[in-house]
């Protein structure tokens, strides 16, 4: 059946950024389609609240505390899960920070702080991903999430936009690395879905007049995210490597 190449049964899956918004969608998808699924992040409290509302779901979750910043907080964050469940097959590299601010107002401490979340973290565990799936013999799926700000700009987010586009290019030339050893890497570029790093924004007087200028005229619901996730996931997405693709209602090919 057609719908067999969606299915993740048998699959492990780690998500990062997990304690909320698209993270937390991705882990929901992921566990509905049949795989045991590793929610991380660095706030516990947050992870066991996902992990019990999945597993009273009937599925299969772990909670891992995991800092992306961090190398040894990550690499131990994957020996959990492989003492647990096993290598993961798809891992999501979800963790991202934002922070407004005119380009000559960004400081060194917030440069430093968006960058090594939002590539870095991306970098680090998109990297260890690889090692344990190519030392496993695994082939894999590896999701980064970037932006359509990755693709395009706007004004008050520099050091956001070009974190995630740097986002867009590792995730082009990290394919090429791996595409040997049928490891797929794909990147997510969502346009305005409401998350703990926009909301207040999105709930401002000028952020509702901005989303009423976007084609759509409305933000995304985070479950449209959901069948990109599970195609880039599963075999669905087999020949799928390299890209990256915009889910944002008409956002990114708009001039306005």
């Amino acid at each position: 059946m057609i719908t067999d190449i969606f299915s993740l049964k048998g699959k492990v899956a780690l998500v990062t950024g997990a304690s909320s918004g698209i993270g937390a969608q991705c882990a929901r998808t992921f566990a509905a389609a049949g795989a045991s699924v590793a929610v991380a992040a660095r706030r516990k409290d947050r992870l066991d609240a996902l992990v019990a509302e999945l597993e009273g779901a009937g599925f299969t979750a772990m909670a891992v505390e995991m800092d992306v910043t961090d190398n040894a907080s990550v690499v131990a964050g994957y020996d959990a899960i492989e003492a647990t469940f096993g290598t993961p097959d798809v891992v999501v590299c979800n963790a991202g920070v934002g922070k407004a601010g005119w380009s000559f107002e960004v400081s060194e401490e917030d440069y430093d702080f968006q960058m090594d979340v939002n590539m870095k973290g991306v970098w680090r565990t998109a990297n260890e991903a690889a090692r344990r799936m190519i030392k496993a013999g695994k082939a894999g799926s590896i999701i980064n999430t970037a932006s359509i700000l990755g693709l395009n700009a706007t004004k008050t987010s520099t050091i956001y936009c070009a974190s995630k586009a740097a986002v867009v290019n590792f995730t082009k030339a990290m394919a090429l690395d791996m595409i040997r050893f049928k490891i797929r890497v794909n990147a997510i570029c969502p346009g305005y879905f409401k998350t703990e790093i926009n909301d207040t924004a999105l709930e401002s007087e000028a952020g509702q007049a901005m989303i009423k200028m976007t084609p759509a005229r409305r933000i995304g619901d985070l479950e449209e995210l959901s069948g990109l996730l599970l195609l880039l996931a599963s075999d669905a997405g087999s020949f799928m490597t390299g890209t990256a693709i915009p889910v944002d209602g008409g956002h990114t090919a708009s001039v306005i």
